[in-house]
């Protein structure tokens, strides 16, 4: 089976009730996934490449967010490290019924949504990731 991943979604923003709790919970889990490096700050909130988050008067609930692992101890790593900087258990690691090849583990993060790291085990990826570099502009 032969899938695209990376070309529908340009970036999520999600609003958060307190904003350092969110930051100290995002920058835990995507450390341990290995994917901190696009990790930068305004006065606004923080990114992860593609991913901000903001506060405001009306977080984002009910969300579901699953964010790519390389393999099976990433997920395992993600989980642990979402514990420790306060996220709750939503699904331990652990096979998932999707597909035989789907390693996934589930938090609620401190604003309640589903956050997700997957990792498609025995899968090959063409690239790790897209770069896109902008031409000087026009205008």
């Amino acid at each position: 089976m032969k899938y695209h991943q990376g070309r529908l979604i340009d970036h999520i923003g999600v609003t958060v009730s307190e904003l350092e709790q969110s930051k100290t919970f995002y920058v835990a889990i995507l450390d341990a996934l290995g994917k901190s490096d696009g990790f930068g700050c305004d006065d606004s909130g923080f990114y992860f490449d593609e991913f901000y988050v903001a506060a405001g008067d009306s977080p984002v609930t009910n969300l579901h967010l699953a964010f790519q692992a390389d393999s099976i101890e990433q997920v395992h790593a993600f989980y642990q490290a979402g514990l420790n900087a306060g996220g709750r258990d939503n699904g331990e690691p652990g096979y998932r019924k999707y597909h035989d090849c789907y390693y996934a583990a589930f938090l609620l993060d401190p604003d309640g949504n589903n956050i997700e790291a997957v990792c498609d085990v025995g899968a090959e990826r063409s690239s790790t990731s897209v770069i896109v570099t902008r031409k000087a502009s026009s205008a």
